[in-house]
């Protein structure tokens, strides 16, 4: 698959601080990306330059194959986790404003708003000045002026905060259908649980360098540690700290005579587990613990945050 995004040897100091570090990155075309990374990692700076915000001390960023130039700042689209709308101005005018920065002509901008306004019943609110609307409402607006333009990349930084559990999925099932139509998504976000649930590639960056890089699958299958989860019925718990080659980790009794074991083991000792299982318990289930990206992340960063 080409790239849709090529970071190359990418450097940002601010005085004695490395923002990104001869960073090196791939954001496969038609992805949907997972920027990753703890606090002050160097997220912010990396959009920001992709944004042409701010321009890198050192190194080169291609957009689908050529050099970053000033004009393609309209084949994206960039959703900030600090918010910003002018709270005076009305939704509509401003929802314009915004669609026309990004070269749109005056009428094709109203239909598409027209549009978008309708599907999600938000008609009423044309209007209406942005102070007059709840956070909620006014993140939706400008949700909906980002990807109006219908650019090529898309940024989401923290897409989720300030919604609730309702439009926070409206959110998800938009950003889904986006990608299924051929835009390519960096999201940024601290929710693990969506970048799960949403993401086909991810990095994770930390003190302005690469961490680990791939397709999410494959990451995490890089990080299997021979983890499982046992549950087992017996009149006592097993000694597992007595067979050969098994380190006993998280021991539960789910209620008399049923047992939930972690553990981890070697593959060269299964047989002989299995055996020895099977001599004193009845097996109910037995399956691998992969780790999750939470987990990844936490044993990737915590050696620098330590």
């Amino acid at each position: 698959m080409k790239p849709a995004l090529d970071i190359v040897n990418l450097s940002k100091q601010y005085g004695d601080h490395k923002a990104l570090d001869n960073l090196n990155l791939t954001i496969p075309e038609g992805s949907m990306f997972g920027l990753l990374g703890p606090n002050g990692a160097g997220k912010t700076t990396l959009i920001r330059i992709i944004n042409q915000i701010i321009e890198q001390d050192h190194g080169q960023v291609k957009l689908f194959g050529k050099d970053l130039k000033p004009d393609d700042i309209r084949q994206v689209g960039y959703l900030p986790e600090e918010r910003g709308l002018y709270k005076t101005m009305k939704v509509g005018e401003q929802a314009l404003y915004l669609a026309q920065l990004k070269g749109m002509p005056h009428d094709l901008a109203k239909s598409r708003l027209k549009d978008w306004f309708v599907r999600w019943d938000m008609t009423s609110w044309w209007d209406k000045k942005i102070e007059e609307l709840s956070k909620g409402m006014a993140q939706k607006i400008q949700f909906i002026t980002t990807v109006l333009h219908e650019p090529k990349l898309l940024i989401f930084d923290e897409p989720f905060s300030g919604f609730d559990p309702v439009n926070a999925q409206l959110i998800q099932e938009e950003m889904l259908r986006l990608n299924r139509e051929g835009a390519t998504i960096i999201f940024s976000t601290h929710r693990m649980e969506s970048v799960e649930e949403l993401c086909t590639d991810i990095v994770l960056i930390d003190q302005g360098k690469k961490v680990l890089e791939g397709n999410i699958h494959e990451v995490k299958d890089r990080h299997r540690n021979g983890s499982y989860r046992l549950t087992y019925r017996a009149d006592k718990p097993i000694a597992f700290q007595a067979i050969e080659g098994v380190t006993a980790t998280n021991s539960d009794m789910l209620r008399s005579g049923l047992y939930r074991q972690m553990f981890k083991i070697n593959d060269s000792h299964a047989n002989a587990l299995i055996e020895s299982l099977n001599q004193q318990c009845k097996i109910m289930s037995i399956e691998e613990v992969i780790p999750s990206i939470h987990d990844i992340f936490v044993q990737a960063v915590s050696p620098s945050q330590s």
